[in-house]
């Protein structure tokens, strides 16, 4: 199973479309993940023009987007579990990391996405997978854009990120 991953893509504000490199990567995907920051349910609406989507909201998100995904979660595929988290909570005085890690410690997963921070991050410890896919809309200090990708296997979760130069 592959699955597309994205966050913080602040849309409108930061675009009012999706990077075209994303688009043709996610075209091909079996899922999609957004990590929190969509600020607007046009993005879930571009987005699932390519693949069915799923996700969690983030601090910048509305109610609507809060009601639909809410602000956590742990999906289930075959015998791989994955938790998904925005990273501003559950203490806004800790990194995204921080947060991602404390969310869900002690609850057998196999990964754990976040976002927030807008940095790309791959960390395996433990057996553990900690994914941010960074932000294709608002890089903020980082020298490029960024989303990722997951492979879901017989030999586990591959991750990978894509890094683009352009939000176009």
């Amino acid at each position: 199973m592959k699955i597309g991953v994205v966050s913080d893509t602040h849309m409108p504000r930061r675009g009012a479309e999706l990077p075209q490199a994303l688009i043709k990567s996610f075209k091909a995907c079996d899922l999609i993940l957004h990590l929190g920051d969509w600020t607007s349910l046009e993005v879930y609406e571009q987005l699932s023009r390519l693949a069915p989507v799923d996700g969690i909201a983030g601090n910048n998100d509305g109610a609507e987007i809060i009601r639909r995904f809410g602000y956590q979660k742990v999906l289930e595929f075959g015998s791989r579990r994955i938790g998904l988290i925005h990273g501003h909570l559950p203490n806004v005085w800790k990194s995204a990391e921080q947060n991602a890690r404390m969310a869900f410690a002690g609850k057998p997963l196999d990964a754990v996405l976040f976002g927030h921070s807008h940095k790309p991050f791959m960390e395996r410890k433990d057996g553990l997978l900690l994914f941010n896919p960074g932000s294709p809309t608002d890089k903020r200090r980082e020298a490029r854009y960024s989303f990722g990708l997951l492979e879901l296997g017989p030999d586990g979760i591959q991750a990978k990120h894509v890094f683009i130069s352009s939000k176009k």
